[in-house]
């Protein structure tokens, strides 16, 4: 094994010498430009500046968007509703929370009330707008039995009740950042 990276190793670093020493080039290289095809060093794009992510290239961190959606601040998703879903969930440990992607998840939590059954809430931010459509959450909720914990329906609207307490929250946040 160390043998054959040696001879690999050696045989690089000879082949690395050989070349012509005595070529000159002139940069950019003109020889090829009338060449049908071949846009040679004097090709600009029609219509301004473009690129491979589009006309104004890759935006980090916000970039100069417009700040009143709340969608700056260097996460994908409205800054209002992460801030809300954060405030409102903070009872609850987290497992994950992904800014860029909008995604909350938290690790199971026994209310004190109810030892036997925990919960476990996911967060999905949507959109970069403030809108009751931005927003999906999900809720799991499972029972202590004999053998461990078991999975059990969610009580009605509890998903809802959630998302409306985020909401609010959100909007709390939004007046008192004008």
């Amino acid at each position: 094994m160390i043998r054959s990276c040696l001879v690999a190793v050696a045989v690089a670093a000879l082949l690395s010498g050989c070349g012509d020493s005595k070529v000159e080039h002139e940069y950019p290289d003109t020889r090829y430009r009338n060449l049908p095809g071949n846009y040679g060093s004097n090709y600009k794009p029609k219509g301004g500046r473009q690129g491979l992510f589009g006309e104004d290239g890759i935006t980090l961190l916000g970039g100069n968007r417009d700040r009143s959606s709340g969608g700056g601040s260097g996460i994908g998703v409205n800054s209002f509703l992460w801030r809300a879903s954060l405030d409102t969930l903070a009872f609850m440990p987290l497992a994950s929370a992904d800014p860029f992607g909008g995604v909350i998840i938290t690790d199971w939590f026994a209310p004190p009330e109810t030892p036997d059954e925990r919960f476990k809430v996911t967060v999905f931010i949507l959109d970069k707008q403030l809108r009751t459509d931005g927003l999906k959450v999900a809720v799991f909720r499972q029972e202590k039995a004999a053998d461990g914990w078991a999975d059990a329906a969610v009580t009605g609207g509890m998903n809802t009740e959630i998302e409306n307490n985020i909401l609010a929250r959100a909007r709390e946040l939004r007046i008192a950042n004008p």
